[in-house]
């Protein structure tokens, strides 16, 4: 393995949390999930999202940092490297298209002082899936809060990521087309993601297509 702490990255229901088990449990790695379903603001903000975007946002960053800050200072000797189906810079990403102007200011000099202090993943996997397929994805998955969700906001989620990497230094990014793959059914596609692993890739971006 090349890379002691991957991040596997995606939009809402581009499979980035099944992904994340799964290698977890195959190579022996420390898992790290993201604890979304333990925020109350985020079925409010689905539902009125200029009243709930700002405590929403503010309770993700100060949960996100809580369990990075803990679970990356904690080393396990049985373990052979880190995996986690989120980063800390999500909370910029998402918090940039959901908060008006003056909200974002703020937040964004909060975050700066947070994420300073905290590790930067070696390898970020970012699974790009079309809108439709993840519409498909998150119906299919049946939380009753997120059957609201917007194709605009996927939108603007999407576009939101792809910009922040143009501009992030000193990062490897894979952005992983995943539209001809189905890795949680099909072992063959699992494995052409998890061959991935094991390359040195340069600092920025690297895009991956898999032929059908």
């Amino acid at each position: 393995m090349k890379y002691n702490y991957i991040v596997i990255e995606g939009n809402i229901g581009a499979g980035k949390t099944s992904l994340a088990k799964m290698i977890a449990k195959d190579y022996n790695a420390k898992l790290i999930l993201e604890r979304f379903e333990d925020n109350s603001f985020l079925p409010k903000f689905y539902n009125d999202p200029d009243r709930y975007a700002f405590p929403l946002e503010m309770s993700f960053l100060a949960d996100r940092f809580q369990q990075l800050k803990e679970d990356l200072a904690s080393h396990d000797l049985f373990k052979s490297f880190t995996i986690a189906d989120y980063f800390i810079d999500k909370s910029l990403i998402f918090a940039r298209k959901t908060l008006q102007d003056d909200e974002f200011v703020l937040y964004s000099r909060l975050f700066e002082i947070i994420n300073s202090s905290l590790p930067k993943p070696d390898l970020i996997i970012f699974l790009f899936a079309k809108i439709d397929c993840l519409k498909h994805n998150i119906l299919q998955r049946g939380r009753e809060y997120e059957k609201n969700i917007k194709v605009s906001y996927l939108e603007k989620i999407q576009s939101g990521y792809l910009d922040y990497f143009k501009i992030i230094k000193g990062t490897r990014i894979l952005i992983v087309d995943t539209g001809n793959t189905d890795f949680v059914k099909n072992s063959d596609d699992y494995f052409k993601i998890t061959e991935l692993l094991y390359k040195d890739y340069s600092t920025g971006i690297h895009r991956i297509t898999f032929n059908e």
